[in-house]
């Protein structure tokens, strides 16, 4: 017993090392002072992150898919709550383009928020080695991916448009969740188990990835539903079921949350496919993402109401254990 406690004391230690690179990391961005509408969630980033990868040798995984959900956040408040539709729509072609010379035409804001991107992907290849930089353009890939599904996301609430199925619907916002770029970053940073054919199996976005996708988006809808339809926001897939089924809300959250579970079917049968010779220890961060994403999704939206796990936090991060 005394020594598990010492273990997870050690442990601990470490967590709080790696939180103080990401936290210097974040401020050093300064986006605190000059993006007002974004959440400043970054050490729930971390908290997530240590879910999908608590050993201690994952270290170096831990602070780069850290970097890019902190990003990830910072991207969907951009399209979310700040941007106008033309400025989603240049913000996204220059991102497509990768290519800082097109930010020139940006408001200052997004040319900014740009820029932490392109500083973000940079300083996580500077993490890699020569042999691990052909891992990038995968990332790259889906970071452009999720702009287009934002982009997509603001169009429809520009028009107040309604999906009129939940599938419709999920062809977007299961891209705009951001699982398939959190599922391909989560090899990033791990060994040379990570190969090129891992990259190319999850840039395909395989079932395991496409249910995780799901799960996250209808249980976010779920949580989020009665906060956002305060405020102009996209319609919900809780709305395209309304519409699609004719069906009043309560009715709809339920059909919802019954396709949560079928969903959950399909991830664990996948999981347990002997067919797939991805190795486990790739396959592990998928399936602790959707953990992670049932344990911040299940009461509230615990990333948005970060208050619902802060006591959490710090039995985690803070509070040491006794050795009596």
């Amino acid at each position: 017993m005394e020594l598990a406690k010492l273990n997870s004391n050690i442990i601990q230690l470490q967590y709080q090392q790696e939180l103080r690179i990401i936290t210097r990391w974040w401020k050093n961005l300064e986006l605190e002072s000059r993006l007002s509408f974004a959440r400043d969630r970054v050490v729930e980033c971390y908290f997530w992150i240590v879910g999908v990868y608590y050993e201690p040798s994952y270290s170096r995984g831990r602070i780069i898919l850290t970097k890019v959900l902190a990003i990830v956040s910072i991207l969907d408040d951009t399209y979310d709550v700040y941007g106008t539709l033309q400025e989603c729509e240049l913000f996204t072609s220059c991102v497509e383009s990768w290519d800082p010379m097109v930010a020139n035409g940006l408001p200052e804001n997004m040319k900014f928020i740009f820029g932490k991107i392109m500083d973000t992907y940079q300083s996580i290849e500077d993490e890699l080695s020569p042999e691990e930089k052909y891992r990038m353009p995968y990332l790259k890939n889906f970071i452009i991916d999720l702009v287009r599904a934002y982009n997509k996301e603001v169009k429809w609430r520009e028009e107040g448009y309604v999906s009129a199925t939940v599938e419709e619907h999920l062809q977007v916002s299961a891209r705009s969740g951001a699982c398939h770029l959190l599922s391909c970053a989560s090899f990033v940073g791990m060994t040379d188990i990570a190969t090129k054919e891992a990259f190319d199996w999850v840039s395909n976005v395989p079932k395991l990835v496409k249910t995780l996708c799901i799960i996250l988006r209808l249980s976010d809808d779920l949580k989020s539903y009665e906060r956002e339809k305060m405020t102009c926001h996209v319609a919900s897939t809780i709305e395209s079921c309304m519409k699609e089924h004719k069906v009043p809300i309560h009715v709809a959250r339920e059909i919802i949350q019954d396709m949560i579970e079928e969903t959950w079917k399909d991830f664990n049968k996948e999981w347990f496919n002997t067919n797939n010779h991805v190795p486990k220890e790739l396959l592990e961060r998928i399936f602790n993402l959707t953990r992670t994403m049932e344990f911040m999704y299940k009461q509230d939206d615990a990333y948005t109401n970060s208050h619902v796990i802060k006591d959490t936090i710090s039995k985690l991060f803070v509070e040491h254990v006794l050795m009596i």
